[in-house]
């Protein structure tokens, strides 16, 4: 029986009333908390997404403008010409890889596959998905429309991810200077191997000295010679005289750097750095220089050329005799080898080889490639081998070389290392004086009384006033004598040679006669007339303007006295 009214059970009632207020007001004062702390919390989110979004978002990085460059910048750096014209760049592309665990029907997928992707194999794909692996590539650097293709097969196991691939937006026009990277960016050709580190930091683009318009007239007018003549390659330099860069370089063939794999080894080969031959009758520029600076020579002496030179087993001949006595003028204006041999003799071995170490023809070009030919000089200079360099045999150098050192014979005197990066005004380097002023202002004449009278009438340009210098070199054989028809004709310009400012090569390798030469296949048939249309493409974009060749000042410049006999003199004027 209860007790109804009993206080303890009364007490114990009220007791368990207030426990549950307090639990109550407990828990909706955490919910009060917790709301205000959820309010709070997305209150500050919701902030900061405006803030991003609308008040900062001009600050966030976006694509570039011309007024508005991009300054994010990740991966391989950007290779550009001096105007900034890009010649390579970094391009994140799709790269299909499949997961085999995965792969449900191998051959299957490995068919349809090859229908998307043809040039892969079946055999090679189906064992590929076969394998007791986790990760295989199927092909690296697809294109967006390769990746939609492939999307659409909806085969399962297959993955894509994105790499960073090199890109060559001028393809074969800069292959031999750009050069190539592999699949990894690492450089493995050209500047992408020389500036291999510089490029992997990414900062800033590399900036070349070439000008990819005139690089452009140089590739186009020397395919064509070779074209014309029938030659097996070429390759050309246009080089700034006083800076030392190289404005435009060329060795056909060549080949397309986006796809270098693919690219037989010989387009590769880059000719006109890597390539060393003897180079003719342009060594005649040198051997003249090297009398006219030692003082054996002036141009008022004279060599009796009216009979071979024997030497041993051997003879030196001229290609067209005069079969008389040649002043020095004449002697270059003719070609003479004749001639220059036995200036060559005067000044001796020594001298020559002196000089030609001055000029840095016994060493590696000093320019900014892997890919450099060391030249071939004599292990003994001795008296016949003074005399056969002294017309371009018996010593082989690269095309840039002899670039080199016409530029240094013909702007002063003063040599300037040739270089593939832009150089500013203030960053230029001082120059090793190798001739005197004097000795560079007469072989300019020269080298103009070869173009307005002598063997390189092709390469004059009205206006431009070009000074320039014939070579057509036998190549050697195998046997180790000369084949009399296989040819290197080249011809190397100076424009315009009163002040002079650029340097033009043209080299074509075993060029054959046509109907159009009469049969010649000699520098002054073949490459001449490339180095005139190239400094009349080139010269407007370069900023030279034509000159009056006859006029009073330019007359004085570069007229010669050409002795016709001992004690006689014809003035040679232009």
């Amino acid at each position: 029986m209860s007790r109804v009214g009993d206080p303890v059970a009364r007490l114990r009632t009220v007791r368990i009333d207030g426990a549950a207020k307090q639990a109550l007001e407990t828990g909706r004062n955490r919910l009060l908390v917790a709301g205000v702390f959820f309010f709070f919390a997305f209150a500050l989110i919701g902030i900061r997404l405006f803030d991003v979004s609308v008040m900062k978002g001009l600050d966030e990085p976006r694509a570039g403008t011309r007024t508005d460059p991009i300054t994010l910048k990740t991966g391989r750096a950007d290779i550009i010409d001096r105007n900034g014209v890009l010649l390579a760049t970094s391009l994140w592309v799709p790269s299909l890889y499949a997961d085999p665990q995965q792969i449900i029907d191998p051959q299957e997928s490995a068919r349809m596959l090859v229908k998307t992707l043809p040039h892969l194999t079946l055999e090679e794909l189906t064992a590929k998905l076969s394998a007791k692996k986790r990760f295989v590539w199927v092909q690296r650097g697809l294109t967006p429309r390769q990746k939609y293709e492939v999307n659409k097969l909806g085969i399962p196991g297959l993955h894509f991810q994105h790499e960073e691939r090199r890109a060559y937006p001028q393809g074969n026009l800069t292959a031999h200077i750009v050069g190539f990277s592999g699949t990894d960016a690492v450089g493995l050709a050209g500047i992408e191997k020389q500036f291999d580190g510089l490029l992997r930091d990414g900062a800033e683009a590399v900036v070349l000295s070439i000008d990819i318009r005139i690089q452009h007239i140089l590739r186009e007018e020397i395919a064509r010679q070779i074209e014309c003549f029938d030659g097996v390659g070429g390759a050309g330099v246009v080089l700034n005289v006083v800076t030392g860069e190289i404005i435009a370089m060329v060795s056909l063939p060549d080949f397309d750097p986006n796809l270098a794999g693919d690219a037989p080894a010989d387009t590769r080969f880059n000719r006109a750095t890597l390539g060393v031959y003897e180079m003719g009758s342009t060594f005649k520029i040198f051997n003249t220089a090297m009398a006219l600076e030692a003082g054996t020579a002036t141009l008022e002496s004279g060599y009796d050329a009216t009979k071979p030179i024997h030497f041993a087993r051997h003879t030196i001949n001229d290609y067209h005799a005069k079969r008389r006595w040649l002043s020095v003028p004449e002697i270059f204006k003719y070609s003479s080898n004749i001639g220059s041999a036995k200036m060559a003799v005067e000044f001796g071995s020594r001298t020559q080889r002196r000089f030609m170490e001055k000029l840095g023809f016994l060493d590696l070009a000093p320019i900014e490639l892997p890919e450099r030919g060391r030249p071939i000089a004599p292990s003994r200079w001795g008296r016949l081998s003074t005399m056969t360099i002294a017309y371009g045999h018996g010593i082989a150098v690269s095309p840039v070389h002899l670039a080199s050192g016409v530029a240094t014979v013909v702007n002063g005197g003063i040599r300037w290392p040739v270089t593939l990066l832009k150089r500013e005004p203030e960053l230029r380097i001082i120059g090793e004086q190798v001739l005197s002023g004097l000795t560079s202002e007469q072989m300019r004449r020269l080298l103009r009384l070869a173009v307005a009278h002598g063997t390189g009438r092709k390469a004059s340009a009205d206006g431009y006033l070009v000074g320039g210098k014939t070579g057509t070199a036998e190549k050697p054989n195998a046997r180790g004598t000369y084949a009399r028809k296989s040819l290197l004709s080249s011809f190397v310009a100076a424009f315009p040679v009163d002040d002079p400012r650029y340097v033009v090569l043209v080299m074509v390798d075993e060029p054959k006669g046509n109907v159009e030469s009469y049969g010649y296949a000699t520098g002054g048939w073949v490459a001449a007339p490339a180095v005139k249309r190239i400094v009349v493409r080139s010269a407007p974009l370069l900023g030279i303007h034509p000159k009056d060749e006859k006029s009073p000042e330019i007359r004085q410049i570069l007229d010669v006295n050409i002795p016709q006999a001992k004690g006689q003199k014809r003035l040679a004027s232009f």
